[in-house]
């Protein structure tokens, strides 16, 4: 069955799992509270998402079982690249804020990897964290990650 040596097919099980093992954790936690969405309530839809999602995946290469093509070296490259981005910019949510983090990762994926002119990435990248800063901080009263910006 060609449909077992497609990627698709198995990063589809692995997602699957780890949408599973989301709602299992998420289940121990407060759905509600007294003040409205509690700890578990995000957690469990985003599980319950990933798993439909992708059980899609899994069926649509189940469906569309094509033969298996070379592996594409230079999107698993920028793949991996992109992964790379995410979590420094995890990392560095700390020590730079979540504004500088969030606007980093950004113009990172505008200009570099989408090869998009500076002009275009940097009203993004801040367009972007400062959109996310009303957001949260503002109209929600969420505070994000400030860094050494807020004393």
């Amino acid at each position: 069955m060609s449909a077992l040596r497609s990627g698709d097919f198995w990063s589809g099980m692995v997602l699957v799992s780890l949408g599973s093992y989301i709602i299992a954790e998420a289940r121990s936690w407060m759905y509600m509270g007294p003040d409205g969405p509690g700890a578990g309530f995000f957690p469990l839809w985003y599980g319950i998402a990933m798993v439909v999602l992708s059980l899609l995946l899994v069926g649509r290469s189940a469906v569309l079982a094509r033969p298996p093509r070379a592996v594409a070296w230079r999107e698993v490259r920028r793949a991996l690249l992109c992964w790379l981005a995410f979590m420094v910019s995890v990392a560095l949510l700390k020590l730079a804020g979540f504004m500088m983090s969030f606007a980093l990762l950004t113009w990172f994926l505008v200009a570099v990897m989408f090869r998009r002119p500076q002009r275009v990435a940097l009203a993004m990248a801040l367009g972007g964290a400062l959109a996310f800063q009303l957001l949260f901080d503002v109209a929600l009263g969420v505070s994000l990650p400030a860094g050494p910006w807020h004393g």
